[in-house]
């Protein structure tokens, strides 16, 4: 006779990838899932998926070790708690333990008010170790031999996996923008697909920008397009290497793994900021506060936690936000503005 129940005897680790692989609905819309309350059982960007099914095999992982017991995920789920514990108490920064917590969460159907849920550390910008100072890594990484990368780097502002997967085609002038919005605007909007109206918002996000030349991010975090705008004295470099490489070529063959990208779309996102903010004093109150009945400056973002008291022009920051490939303001002010 056979087993009757087949999916039982899989081991943990297929158990969790046939858990997480069912969960992915690449090309979805989240926003119709978060409307119909679905969005808590799908993953819509095959990134997230990669980084959750890691963290999802460090639990199995210790599971196998120290409950070697525990055959099925239901009876390892009550060690959740046990494992992001453990990972607190190996000083894990409080980033790492968030994403852990999420995949772990993503992987049981585990919702923040639930009882028993696990709370994290708080991320507080003081406690971020990457790209801040000298590091272990950076011995091993010449900025003088890989001038051309760094340079790159900062007019671009692309993450690592971008700046991997450029390739010659993803080169965009101002001029070819703007006549592709006049082409998309002549469309009946009847007869637009949602896919044409998304990519028509961000073609007209570039009117944020004063550079002529912009590359073409064709899957960013989350699955996003953007067109971010190359910057800097070195942009005719930057530009003539993408459009000496064949349109089907990547731009970078290899990306030294030891350079500091996150470090250098810091100066990169920092540079779009100071190019675009106005003197905090001459942003307008423009509004009432209700409670108070004092005047207060709308377009300022105030500065939290480690930051307290910094403002911030949140025009400004809007157009970096764009630049990055991000939705929240409140992102470009915890990572990425420096030196202010």
């Amino acid at each position: 006779m056979g087993r009757k129940n087949k999916s039982y005897y899989k081991d943990l680790h297929q158990q969790a990838y046939d858990r997480l692989n069912g969960m992915l609905a690449i090309g979805e819309s989240k926003k119709e899932a978060v409307a119909n309350g679905t969005d808590r059982e799908k993953i819509y960007s095959f990134n997230t998926y990669q980084t959750y099914w890691k963290h999802t095999k460090y639990f199995l992982k210790y599971i196998k070790e120290a409950h070697p017991e525990c055959t099925t995920l239901k009876s390892a789920k009550k060690y959740v708690n046990e494992w992001l514990q453990l990972r607190t108490d190996q000083e894990l920064s409080a980033w790492t333990i968030q994403t852990e917590a999420k995949a772990l969460s993503k992987l049981y159907g585990i919702q923040p008010d639930d009882d028993g849920y696990f709370k994290p550390p708080k991320r507080n910008r003081a406690d971020i170790k990457r790209s801040r100072g000298d590091r272990v890594r950076d011995r091993h990484f010449s900025e003088e031999n890989n001038d051309e990368l760094v340079k790159f780097c900062k007019g671009t502002g692309l993450r690592r996996s971008e700046l991997m997967e450029l390739r010659g085609k993803d080169l965009m002038t101002k001029a070819q923008i703007k006549a592709e919005i006049v082409r998309i605007n002549a469309l009946p909007v009847g007869e637009r697909s949602a896919a044409v109206d998304k990519r028509l918002e961000m073609l007209q996000d570039t009117c944020l920008f004063d550079e002529e030349y912009f590359t073409h991010v064709r899957n960013g975090k989350g699955g996003r397009n953007r067109l971010s705008p190359i910057i800097g004295q070195f942009a005719g470099q930057i530009i003539r290497r993408i459009m000496d490489t064949p349109a089907e070529e990547k731009v970078w063959q290899y990306v030294n793994t030891n350079a500091d990208i996150h470090g250098y779309r810091a100066e990169y996102a920092t540079a779009i900021y100071k190019a675009h903010a106005r003197p905090i004093q001459d942003i307008p109150y423009d509004r009432v506060h209700r409670g108070t009945g004092r005047r207060y400056q709308s377009e300022v973002y105030t500065c939290r936690k480690d930051e307290a008291g910094k403002k911030l022009d949140k025009a400004a920051m809007l157009v970096c936000s764009k630049a990055l490939g991000h939705n929240r303001i409140s992102v470009v002010a915890d990572n990425y503005i420096r030196g202010l």
